[in-house]
């Protein structure tokens, strides 16, 4: 073999291991589902001390995941909540959400809850 196709082959060999899946379509749908699920609500989004409503943590939520999906860094709804959804990313403060006649819980928490919910509901 010529020492040009050798290269050519170990560049494809070596980025076969480095490529990144994008999310399925069904991890697609579920966080879609998960990032409505509290713009839908009348729950409250503490983040880094500060609350608030959820169309604004919505729209949050919506710039983190666009940033980890440009990044390869979220292929699963369950990496959505783990990387986007649970913490800031600049303090390490956890989120949490409050509901209307409900206990305010950790948003990883909150999001796993509703995770789970939309997998119940969806054949």
């Amino acid at each position: 073999m010529k020492p040009r196709r050798l290269l050519w082959l170990a560049a494809g060999l070596l980025s076969i291991g480095t490529a990144h899946a994008a999310p399925s379509e069904t991890a697609r749908r579920e966080i879609a589902g998960l990032i409505g699920a509290l713009d839908g609500s009348s729950c409250r989004f503490q983040r880094n001390g500060s609350w608030h409503d959820a169309p604004e943590a919505r729209a949050h939520l919506q710039r983190k995941y666009d940033y980890l999906l440009k990044k390869d860094k979220v292929d699963t709804a369950e990496q959505f909540i783990e990387r986007a959804a649970s913490q800031s990313s600049m303090s390490g403060k956890p989120y949490w959400i409050a509901c209307p006649g409900q206990p305010e819980q950790a948003a990883a928490v909150w999001f796993a809850t509703r995770l789970k919910a939309l997998r119940q509901r969806t054949p």
